[in-house]
């Protein structure tokens, strides 16, 4: 890629095409921090409706200096904008690809009955789906680009958020003893004088009376939004999902029916994972 094509993306994010997003996939190897490079990855990703858009958004982040400039950028309405057309030609070039010189290979079972290699390494790769877990994972959106507004930075920060946080592992020294100056010496002596002396707190008065301080609690529902509700979905916090559609529906009563179904998608996930 040269710099008049670099140039002409920067000023057209939305003609990033298959062929330029190779190019921005070798600048971004050897160049990580090159935020720009990113960003436009980003929104090809995003026109494509591509699978890899979330996970992608969070290492995007990673590599910004200022993520409310992301922020602002990917709730941009030049963000959001899909080139038109651009499902349309996706489809036709799938329907138009030609298969040339394909083989199916035939190998015997132990029954002695031929077992086509292809067809058995496709299901062999495949998780076993119920029906109700691929219809419910269509209805939740599981794994669509998740599309924030400006009033969703809430959302937006609980994505870039790690699902899991692992145990920092230390390696184990063998003891070594410090040395003490002569100054700090005599301080410690000085408080294990101190405790030797056997210090007592006087007790509290039985007369004084104690203020109770009761335990604030935030409502914290006006936060709570459709894009959090998935974003909880796709980190797999199925408890918290649930919570954020029953939320929503006290928020929404007119879409209580459709947050209903959302509910029951979710515990059809639940069960099998």
């Amino acid at each position: 890629m040269n710099a008049t094509d670099y140039t002409f993306l920067l000023n057209k994010p939305e003609a990033v095409n298959e062929r330029y997003a190779d190019s921005l996939e070798k600048v971004i190897e050897q160049f990580p921090y090159f935020q720009s490079s990113r960003v436009m990855r980003l929104k090809h990703l995003y026109n494509q409706d591509s699978y890899k858009y979330n996970q992608e958004l969070k290492k995007t982040a990673a590599y910004t200096c200022d993520r409310s400039i992301l922020f602002d950028f990917i709730t941009s309405n030049d963000f959001k904008a899909v080139q038109k057309g651009l499902y349309e030609k996706k489809l036709e070039e799938l329907l138009n690809i030609q298969v040339v010189g394909s083989e199916i290979v035939m190998i015997e079972n132990k029954n002695n009955s031929p077992i086509n290699t292809l067809e058995q390494s496709i299901i062999s790769s495949i998780k076993v789906s119920t029906p109700e877990e691929i219809i419910a994972t269509e209805n939740l959106s599981i794994g669509k680009p998740l599309t924030f507004s400006k009033d969703e930075k809430h959302s937006f920060e609980e994505w870039l958020q790690l699902a899991r946080f692992k145990p920092i592992e230390r390696e184990i020294k063998p003891e070594t003893k410090p040395v003490i100056d002569n100054e700090k010496k005599k301080k410690l002596d000085l408080i294990d004088k101190f405790i030797e002396n056997n210090p007592k707190i006087p007790a509290p008065n039985k007369n004084e009376i104690t203020p109770v301080i009761e335990p604030k609690y935030e409502d914290t529902s006006y936060l709570m939004t459709e894009t959090l509700a998935r974003v909880y979905l796709e980190q797999k916090k199925y408890s918290k999902a649930i919570q954020a559609y029953e939320i929503l529906i006290l928020k929404y009563p007119e879409k209580s029916s459709f947050f209903a179904d959302r509910i029951n998608d979710i515990k059809i996930l639940q069960q099998n994972n």
